[in-house]
């Protein structure tokens, strides 16, 4: 896997096999991040459950001023914390722990959210609830949802889906908290 465009445009980002661990593939990062180039220049980005770091790398890439990567598991972070010093990544930085904990602790809002739990768990449910009621985010926040295709999440409400694909068994969209 390779990040796609911007500053390290065609570096490689290096994971490992993880329980969970499903790294966003290009065709679904691409389109994504066609969605969202006009706001990620100087952009504070969240990426919860960063896994790979793709969707995270992806932005800083792109011109993100600021990109938190949330990921509980050791041995990813320490991967995250190698990929962020091998391309010199200044602006991101790694929480390690719970997501959920990370967004109780939280106390000003991001411009983007990237929300791509592991599908085999209740953790999306969970994390829209959590984000919807911190300061995580505003009016103005996009938040990127990955999710089964069949199993579309249910929104808090007042949050909208602004654009939806599908790609094989992925269902993502990016909405906001209208």
């Amino acid at each position: 896997m390779r990040i796609i465009s911007g500053q390290w445009r065609g570096r490689k980002i290096e994971f490992h096999d993880a329980e969970g661990l499903r790294p966003t593939g290009d065709r679904i990062r691409e389109t994504l991040f066609n969605w969202l180039q006009d706001d990620l220049r100087g952009a504070h980005c969240l990426d919860l459950f960063s896994g790979s770091g793709a969707l995270g790398l992806e932005a800083a890439s792109r011109g993100a001023e600021m990109v938190v990567m949330v990921e509980s598991n050791p041995r990813t972070v320490q991967q995250l914390q190698s990929q962020i010093a091998r391309l010199g990544a200044r602006q991101a930085v790694i929480w390690q722990g719970s997501a959920l904990d990370y967004l109780a602790r939280v106390d000003h809002p991001f411009d983007l959210v990237f929300l791509d739990p592991p599908f085999n768990s209740d953790l999306m449910d969970k994390a829209l609830a959590t984000l919807g009621a911190t300061p995580a985010i505003n009016a103005n926040t996009r938040i990127y949802l990955e999710y089964p295709r069949h199993r579309e999440p249910e929104l808090p409400t007042g949050w909208r889906f602004d654009k939806q694909k599908q790609a094989g068994d992925v269902g993502y969209g990016l909405a906001s908290a209208a």
